[in-house]
């Protein structure tokens, strides 16, 4: 029941801190317009967030894996308070940044701690917990703009911050009270940081999944609402097209974590990758609302089944005294490259076209599961794993 009591705690914590984010990005226009703050500082403050935590992800979090677990999970949610306490009182592009700031550092010393504690707290159910993480994260994305639209307009743009400042406190105070598993000091890791991860070959292959699936998401979050709009498409397929795009993974991720596990996390994110690849390809093909909202429901389907892919991979094949640098790993680069599809896919659309743009990125998605398959040799169909970690409470 402890554990359990942990895991719930856990879980609500990473879907409050991921609300910070959707909180944000439904906010640009307000702080443009009460601010004076242009598009582009607003970007920047954006950007700023996305890369400390990259940052954070690479350099700090790895040492939870020597048995500070307990200290990066209290410091960096810490941080992430402080930061959304500040964005609510932030009305200058210095005070927005460096609040964005310290909450990058925060969420990038606190995720992949977390991650770890759930991982080796359940091994058995690998898939199935990072599944829920899964769902933790694009649910509590998605109740963002809920949480703005109903305090912003009668309580002001600091509501909403507030808000979540309150709950993600009361969420960690309940966390300290609970023992926290960390690794043994026998198998306390010697690297100082988690690139050296990228020797082990599987591991490089599950990271390589997780680029595609951010490569796809960062691509397809971009330029849907464009697209559809360019299409004369409804007002609804343009505006609930990101929002029914991540649906099925807050419902069915669970069970695809189950699934890959199950199947084979390398195999399910290869074939799910492809998959995802070709209807990004299909994107760029059809000019007929309706069909391709009939693509877009079957894309949505296959990434809420497959999505929890290159986790699971990277969970099962990471030495296991280095979990939460090898999530903090996968993280970050996605984390990384999803800024970077963004940025493509805007200038690309401009420039080469709708069909050019989707070609490339089912091309770059196509890429590199090939790559990643060559990487995993026989340990592609591996399966039904889990991971034993050594740890003391």
């Amino acid at each position: 029941m402890p554990r359990k009591r942990l895991l719930i705690a856990l879980f609500v914590a990473i879907a409050v801190k991921s609300s910070a984010y959707g909180v944000m990005f439904t906010m640009l226009d307000d702080y443009r317009e009460q601010f004076g703050i242009s598009e582009g500082s607003l970007g920047l403050v954006i950007a700023t967030g996305f890369f400390t935590s990259f940052f954070a992800q690479i350099a700090i979090a790895p040492m939870a894996d020597r048995g500070r677990s307990r200290q990066l999970i209290f410091i960096g949610l810490t941080l992430a308070i402080v930061g959304n306490f500040a964005m609510a009182f932030s009305d200058s592009l210095p005070e927005l940044l460096g609040s964005r700031f310290i909450s990058g550092i925060g969420i990038g010393c606190a995720l992949p701690a977390m991650r770890r504690v759930i991982i080796v707290s359940e091994p058995q159910n690998l898939g199935r917990n990072l599944g829920r993480v899964m769902s933790c994260e694009v649910g509590g994305f998605a109740a963002g703009p809920m949480l703005s639209a109903f305090l912003v307009a009668p309580f002001g743009i600091p509501a909403p911050f507030l808000v979540i400042g309150v709950a993600l406190s009361i969420v960690t105070a309940v966390i300290l009270t609970m023992p926290i598993p960390e690794t043994a000091a026998a198998d306390h890791p010697t690297e100082r940081f988690a690139i050296d991860l990228l020797r082990n070959r599987a591991i490089a292959a599950g990271v390589l999944i997780g680029v595609a699936v951010f490569f796809m998401i960062g691509t397809f979050d971009s330029l849907w609402a464009l697209m559809m709009n360019d299409l004369d498409a409804p007002t609804w397929m343009a505006n609930t097209g990101i929002t029914l795009f991540v649906l099925p993974m807050v419902v069915m991720a669970p069970y695809g974590g189950r699934f890959v596990q199950r199947v084979g996390p390398f195999r399910a994110g290869g074939f799910g990758m492809l998959f995802g690849a070709a209807c990004m390809t299909l994107y760029g093909i059809i000019s007929v609302p309706w069909l391709l909202m009939v693509v877009f429901f079957a894309h949505t389907l296959n990434d809420g089944m497959t999505v929890t892919s290159a986790g699971v991979s990277v969970g099962m094949v990471a030495p296991p005294e280095r979990q939460a640098g090898a999530q903090g790993l996968l993280g970050g680069v996605q984390t990384l490259t999803g800024g970077i599809a963004a940025s493509f896919a805007g200038v690309s659309y401009e420039f080469l076209g709708r069909t050019t743009t989707f070609a490339i990125a089912g091309i770059v998605m196509a890429s590199l599961i090939g790559v990643a398959r060559l990487l995993a040799g026989n340990r592609w169909g591996l399966r039904g794993g889990t991971t034993a970690v050594p740890v003391h409470v």
